[in-house]
C-alpha cells in the first residue's frame, strides 16, 4: 500500500477544505516528498486552465504518483453537480467530468473520483438514481476511451441521499454495468455509515470493486486525532491484498501543513509495517 494527499491545482479557488499543504503547486509537492507521501490526489476544477503536461512534469520531477484525479472541487468551487435542479448545470457539469477524465489520462491517472459532484438525488424530478446510473454508464463509456476508471464513493447520510454505504455502491455498479467503474471507501463516511468498517473492506474487495481509499478520522480530522481504529482498518486492508493508495481527504486542522504532518506521522507505520 501507499499514501498520498489531495492537493489542488493552481486554478482552484477557493481551495476546498479537504485539500492539504500550502504554497505554490511546486512547494506543495516538495513538502508532500519530504513528508514521505508516495503520491498525491489532484483535485482539479477547470482542466482548460490547468496545463497538464506542465502537471506531469513537476510530478515526475518531484518523484510522486498520482493515484487519483479529484472531482471535489467541481462542486465545492464550480458549484456543479451532476444531478441538479436546474438540466443546464447538469449539462455542464457532465461536460466539465468528459474534461477531466481527459486531464486525468494526460497527467498519468488511472482513477476519477465522485463523491459529491454527483449531487442530491431529491433535487432532481423523477428518480435521481436511476438518472445516475444513466450518466455514469454514458461517462464510463467516455473514461474507457481514455484508459481511466471511475471511483464511485460513498458518502454520509449529510452529504448525500443514495449510496451511502459499500453495499449500495456495489449496487450502483451492478446497475451502471461497466467494467471501469469500481469504488471508493473513505473511513470518515464508513465510520458513519456501515456496521463495520473493516467489513466494507472485505466486502468490497470480495466484489473486485475496492480501487480506491480515502483517509481522515472519526471527526474528518487527520488520523489519530479522532478514534476511528486505522490499525485494524489497515490490517483489514492487508488480509484483502490491498495494494492501492490511501489517500488523506481530510480537513486541514490544526492547519493544512500540520493536518499532511500528523497524517503521515500517524499512517506511514501502519503501510510500511
Amino acid at each position: 500500500m501507499k499514501l498520498a494527499l489531495v492537493l489542488t491545482t493552481p486554478e482552484v479557488q477557493p481551495a476546498p477544505p479537504v485539500a492539504l499543504l500550502t504554497g505554490t503547486f511546486t512547494a506543495r509537492l516538495a513538502k508532500a516528498k519530504a513528508l514521505g507521501y508516495d503520491g498525491v490526489e489532484i483535485m482539479v476544477m477547470d482542466p482548460a486552465q490547468a496545463n497538464a503536461a506542465e502537471i506531469r512534469g513537476l510530478l515526475a520531477g518531484a518523484g510522486l504518483e498520482v493515484p487519483a484525479v479529484a472531482s471535489g472541487a467541481l462542486a465545492f468551487a464550480a458549484r456543479l453537480t451532476l444531478l441538479n435542479q436546474d438540466s443546464a448545470v447538469s449539462e455542464r457539469a457532465l461536460r466539465r467530468l468528459h474534461d477531466v477524465i481527459v486531464f486525468a489520462a494526460q497527467v498519468g491517472a488511472p482513477l476519477v473520483t465522485i463523491g459529491s459532484f454527483r449531487g442530491w438525488c431529491r433535487s432532481v424530478v423523477g428518480d435521481g438514481q436511476a438518472q445516475l446510473s444513466s450518466i455514469l454508464r454514458t461517462v464510463c463509456g467516455w473514461a474507457g476511451e481514455y484508459s481511466v476508471c471511475l471511483v464511485i464513493e460513498p458518502l454520509n447520510r449529510y452529504e448525500a441521499d443514495a449510496v451511502n454505504t459499500a453495499q449500495q455502491a456495489l449496487d450502483l455498479i451492478a446497475e451502471v454495468g461497466s467494467p471501469n467503474l469500481g469504488l471508493l471507501l473513505d473511513t470518515f463516511h464508513a465510520n458513519i455509515e456501515e456496521p463495520s468498517p473493516t467489513g466494507a473492506v472485505r466486502l468490497a474487495a470480495q466484489a473486485g470493486r475496492l480501487w480506491h481509499v480515502h483517509i481522515g478520522d472519526s471527526n474528518r480530522w487527520p488520523p489519530g486525532q479522532g478514534h476511528f481504529d486505522f490499525a485494524g482498518f489497515v490490517r483489514a486492508l492487508y488480509e484483502v491484498n490491498y495494494t492501492g493508495y490511501l489517500s488523506a481527504e481530510l480537513l486541514g486542522k490544526p492547519d493544512p501543513d500540520a493536518a499532511a504532518r500528523l497524517t503521515a506521522a500517524h499512517m506511514l507505520p501502519l503501510v510500511q509495517g
